[in-house]
């Protein structure tokens, strides 16, 4: 059923037909369908509450999902157990033994199949090996830092050799500079494996920087499927342009930067300050960030915009009145009403 990659493990494709799940009268997962391509990074992203654990879990199997299908390469698993869906699952939490070594935590999943001991050893090794963990293979969890032991966790994973990795915000217990650290090495991880990846986050960051492809997903549905420079630069929903950007687009209300009923967006970095024309708006502060500055305006009570400026240039000054624009080929169009993208 499943092709094999260079290192023996087993790749597959995913295929999600009209998926939901509810729970009483909510629904989690409104209806989603989805193509996951065989050894493809696909990144499941969007706020808290918007259905992405949810549709990954159904995807393992740990969740019936309501209505729908889901394939694993040709084969729909909606009635195989979670143990029988050739998946593993890498949770937020290590969820590693404390009182076994890093050995004994890796080779738990062989162990619990009847693997022999010495072939236990083998495919620990060599797990091991590929995540660095070889110097720490008898050490136990506490004597570890936290990128060590989300290693641990992604190694008692690739041991199983599964055909598909299910990834649940794996790094947001991690600071900063760890998060980097191990983002690079999930990266590296899959392309070493040639594997499929399902990858759940809120963090943009994570998605942009890891994902051959980003579904942005909102109440339950998804918003828009693209590669990360698709999606950054295509937005499909004022939604997906707010969301995806640090800082997100500005979105300039209807009639005020052109002419029309639609609402205007521009990237902060698209954004100039104008001193004859353009949208009236109010410096709230101005934000130095070294390589950069961030002017802050106020164009309305509910309204606030962005720009991205040199900071050896001339900035403007907190509560003076400048003029706001977008050159009309950096310019993206939202309907006022739905919020979808006008091409």
């Amino acid at each position: 059923m499943f092709s094999r990659g260079k290192y023996g493990f087993n790749v597959a494709s995913i295929r999600l037909v009209g998926v939901s799940k509810h729970f009483g009268d909510v629904k989690a997962v409104d209806n989603v369908s989805l193509d996951i391509a065989d050894r493809e990074f696909m990144i499941l992203l969007g706020p808290s509450g918007c259905g992405k654990s949810t549709l990954l879990r159904t995807i393992a199997g740990l969740e019936d999902p309501t209505a729908g299908e889901v394939f694993i390469g040709d084969r729909m698993v909606n009635d195989v157990l979670p143990k029988d869906r050739d998946v593993a699952m890498v949770f937020q939490s290590y969820a590693l033994y404390p009182h076994k070594s890093v050995r004994a935590n890796i080779e738990f999943p062989l162990k619990v199949r009847g693997m022999d001991k010495t072939e236990r050893a083998e495919a620990a090794d060599l797990a091991a090996e590929v995540l660095g963990l070889t110097p720490y293979l008898d050490r136990k969890p506490g004597a570890l830092s936290g990128g060590q032991r989300q290693r641990v966790a992604l190694a008692r994973a690739i041991v199983r050799r599964p055909a598909v990795f299910c990834m649940d915000e794996p790094l947001s217990n991690l600071d900063a500079k760890l998060r980097a650290e191990t983002r690079a090495e999930i990266v590296a991880l899959h392309h070493r494996l040639e594997a499929t990846f399902v990858y759940v986050t809120h963090d943009q960051v994570e998605a942009l920087t890891m994902g051959t492809r980003i579904a942005v997903m909102r109440d339950g549905i998804i918003e828009q499927v693209g590669s990360p420079q698709e999606v950054y630069d295509k937005p499909a929903s004022v939604f997906v342009a707010q969301f995806i950007g640090t800082p997100p687009m500005n979105i300039f209300p209807a009639g005020t930067l052109e002419p029309g009923a639609h609402l205007v967006g521009g990237r902060p970095e698209d954004t100039t300050i104008a001193r004859d024309q353009g949208v009236a708006a109010t410096v709230v502060l101005v934000e130095h960030l070294g390589h950069e500055a961030q002017v802050v305006c106020a164009v309305d009570d509910q309204t606030r915009a962005i720009v991205r400026m040199n900071p050896s240039d001339d900035l403007p000054r907190n509560g003076e009145t400048v003029r706001l624009n977008v050159a009309a080929e950096a310019r993206h169009r939202f309907d006022s009403s739905s919020g979808s993208r006008i091409d």
